[in-house]
């Protein structure tokens, strides 16, 4: 298992509690963005910059998870692609998205984007809060928890240069 996150806007207090996540479980942890992310030096912790452009990390990402995989995004495109992989998605409030709920959600983004692009102020969402950290953090030990220790394995390095697909 490996935990993707799409780094690109996770708030610097779900980034922490994740890196702490994943000292403790030796559980990779992979940031994936178009900016640098300073991560700290373990080998199971890192960040991968991707070439900018729209949605580079989340096909990126898309490329990358695998069944049983965990994708931190509040993209829910990108959760519906990471669901269709067999991957758990949560969002940084500690929300799960799931085969279950991800086509209501789809529904909902799309219902939005389709009032923004009628000109409506729809605003953004509402500061992360406290009790959105803990959900967060609690969420996340209780799956953890659930995992088997895993000897560290370093993340094979992006090549932006390199081919994707079958080769």
């Amino acid at each position: 298992m490996t935990i993707w996150v799409d780094a690109d806007a996770v708030p610097t207090l779900i980034k922490e509690i994740l890196i702490r996540a994943s000292r403790r479980t030796r559980i990779p942890l992979v940031f994936i963005a178009n900016q640098p992310i300073p991560v700290p030096a373990d080998v199971q912790i890192t960040a991968f910059q991707v070439s900018s452009g729209f949605d580079k990390a989340d096909d990126e990402i898309v490329e990358r998870v695998k069944a049983g995989d965990m994708v931190i995004t509040q993209d829910i495109p990108l959760a519906a692609e990471v669901i269709a992989k067999g991957g758990l998605v949560v969002t940084p409030r500690g929300d799960t998205l799931d085969k279950q709920n991800i086509g209501a959600r789809l529904n909902m983004r799309d219902f939005m984007d389709s009032m923004r692009g009628s000109g409506m102020q729809t605003g953004g969402p509402p500061p992360m809060t406290e009790t959105d950290r803990r959900h967060f953090a609690g969420l996340l030990d209780r799956y953890l928890a659930k995992q088997p220790k895993q000897p560290i394995q370093p993340i094979q390095p992006i090549d932006p240069e390199q081919p994707k697909g079958n080769t």
